[in-house]
């Protein structure tokens, strides 16, 4: 039939340059308001692409709106999501949270720190957190990626 020999297995390791960044934006402003927002602001141009989207345990389906610079790789751009859909919440433990800026790879500290000083000054935005993507512990954090 085939080769019988011996079945290896090779662990690969994840390095930190493979775990996004995790940003945490409180805004009142709707989703594409906030998304023309950031493209004056930050000089991108983030566009809505497909939401994510899952079914709970329950049946429920929910869709939350995305928006990224990369539209042709949306996974490997700066991304934006909404965390809050009417009394949902994608990541339920951020509950305080409304949008969810997730930016992909490895940052640098100052680029990091321009870019939340930056969303800091726009107007609109009341509050940004970095938020520990290690520490965070939410079943639905596998659907942003």
């Amino acid at each position: 039939m085939g080769n019988t020999g011996k079945i290896k297995k090779f662990h690969l390791a994840a390095s930190d340059d493979d775990i996004p960044v995790l940003i945490g934006i409180v805004s009142s402003e709707p989703d594409y308001r906030l998304s023309l927002k950031l493209n004056k602001r930050l000089g991108i141009g983030l566009k809505s692409i497909g939401p994510v989207e899952f079914t709970d345990e329950t049946g429920t389906q929910f869709r939350f709106s995305r928006f990224s610079d990369s539209p042709s790789h949306p996974t490997s751009g700066f991304q934006l999501v909404c965390n809050r859909l009417l009394k949902n919440f994608l990541l339920p433990k951020l509950k305080n949270i409304d949008f969810l800026n997730l930016i992909p790879g490895a940052t640098d500290e100052p680029f990091l720190e321009k870019l939340m000083t930056d969303l800091r000054e726009t107007d609109s935005i009341t509050g940004v957190f970095n938020i520990d993507i290690k520490a965070l512990k939410d079943k639905n954090l596998k659907y942003l990626f």
